[in-house]
């Protein structure tokens, strides 16, 4: 058994010196109290000494905590660099990667993606294909594609990587009478007909993104179109031949004459994703991809109100 501190134990130390208080401590580091306390005392066993003085109120650095903190710091920057040019070492010799979405996200996406691109974290290079909207599953579990970009429920046999969450809208005919609404429930779109879905889409999918049954568990009325585009669905709502319903992002993404795009105050958020193969071995590329990924998003929450999550993942994230 090993008595040397972890890099875990020293970081949760690093959080309680400063904010003095297990609690906050255990919230910030999101775990429960009595474990980061056991953390901490885990941590002062190995060392051999205490670190800190515990209260009912606060919490204050014995003077070894004290004059240990610099060193502290010293190692988990030591840690951090390591795994810094470890990631960059792997990043730089990744290779390309295959990677699939609906056309009109393409373009946000390869900006998305080279805007997280830095000397020190190259990334990947990446090839863009476009792929079914409704079936996202098919190249990736074929090999054709390494993964894809887009939204649950994911198909079975693949993993994912959560990227954001939206609030869904539903297209209009500009002449419909809600159409000038800021925001509409499901009751009041009862009437409507949703475009149809190809005969090979998922059902959960289909029944997900048709908000079928509706909540009073009424079935969904479908169009005899089996649109397998973003574009081909928004172009049948401007001709009047029914509805869809589409992630916030998509309202800047396929801007379109004759359609308006309104909020559904009752219709669950959606969620973009990475989604690969769980039966094939992750390639370098791709976890590179990931790992670019992962530190976005830890970007973009930090700019986030407390108690706030990510609301979008395109491209516009990163514009302020």
């Amino acid at each position: 058994m090993t008595t040397d501190p972890s890099t875990h134990q020293l970081r949760l130390f690093l959080v309680l010196t400063e904010e003095l208080h297990f609690g906050r401590a255990a919230e910030r580091t999101f775990i429960s109290q009595p474990a980061f306390s056991r953390q901490i005392r885990a941590l002062e066993e190995r060392l051999g000494v205490a670190l800190v003085e515990r209260t009912t109120r606060h919490v204050e650095l014995t003077k070894a905590g004290r004059a240990l903190l610099p060193r502290v710091r010293a190692a988990v920057d030591a840690v951090t660099d390591l795994r810094g040019a470890a990631e960059a070492e792997a990043a730089s010799s990744a290779g390309s990667l295959v990677l699939g979405s609906y056309l009109s996200a393409l373009p946000a996406l390869r900006v998305l993606v080279d805007s997280m691109r830095t000397q020190r974290c190259p990334g990947p290079e990446v090839e863009w294909r476009e792929m079914d909207y409704v079936d996202h599953a098919s190249g990736v579990l074929d090999g054709q594609l390494d993964a894809v970009v887009c939204y649950e429920p994911v198909a079975k046999g693949l993993r994912s990587f959560r990227l954001g969450t939206e609030s869904r809208y539903v297209c209009l005919p500009d002449t419909h009478p809600l159409a000038d609404r800021e925001a509409v429930t499901l009751v009041e779109l009862a009437d409507l007909p949703i475009i149809g879905f190809p005969p090979h889409t998922r059902p959960e999918w289909r029944a997900f993104w048709a908000a079928d049954p509706r909540p009073d568990g009424t079935p969904v009325r479908y169009t005899p179109h089996a649109a397998e585009s973003l574009e081909a669905c928004v172009t049948l709502v401007s001709l009047r031949q029914g509805i869809r319903f589409i992630p916030d992002s998509s309202r800047e993404l396929v801007p379109r004459p004759a359609v308006r795009y309104v909020m559904v105050t009752d219709l669950f958020p959606c969620t973009a994703v990475l989604a690969w193969s769980a039966a094939r071995p992750m390639p370098p590329a791709l976890r590179s991809l990931l790992h670019m990924l992962r530190e976005h998003a830890r970007t973009m929450d930090a700019r986030l109100p407390s108690g706030t999550s990510r609301s979008r993942w395109n491209a516009l994230d990163d514009s302020s």
